[in-house]
């Protein structure tokens, strides 16, 4: 299956998904057919005959539906990849790299270094520090 083309393996998941929900409203189909046999009033049968019709007819338009588009999915996959292998290579232009100019040697000598400034603490006279002073010990 690695070889295989994804068209065809499109095709293959839809049949799959195809079978999977007949055989899911076939079985809700037969659910509802038991419910009707059981049924005590007309009005009860008639309902769930009604609803086992209902289950297999949006079902089998649902599975449709799936193989429309998984149909159409694959046929416009299989018609890219023909179009793509039949495109001629575009011709290669052959270009010379563009030199970069190049900077100056003393180019890092050029800039000043930004200062770096020295925050001492402020000399106190000895006295027990003031409110601001201890919220900054403190954190």
């Amino acid at each position: 299956m690695a070889d295989a083309d994804l068209d065809a393996v499109i095709r293959q998941l839809a049949k799959q998904q195809n079978k999977t929900i007949l055989a899911a409203a076939k079985k809700r189909r037969d659910r509802f057919s038991g419910m009707a046999v059981k049924a005590k009033d007309k009005d009860a049968k008639d309902r769930y005959k009604m609803l086992a019709q209902e289950v297999l007819e949006q079902a089998n338009a649902a599975a449709r539906r799936l193989l429309l588009s998984a149909d159409n999915a694959a046929d416009s996959y299989a018609r890219a990849m023909r179009q793509a292998a039949a495109a001629e290579l575009p011709k290669s232009a052959t270009k010379r790299p563009e030199k970069k100019p190049q900077k100056p040697a003393d180019a890092s000598a050029a800039k000043p270094e930004p200062s770096k400034a020295t925050n001492k603490p402020a000399k106190t006279s000895g006295k027990t520090p003031g409110k601001a002073a201890g919220k900054k010990a403190r954190s």
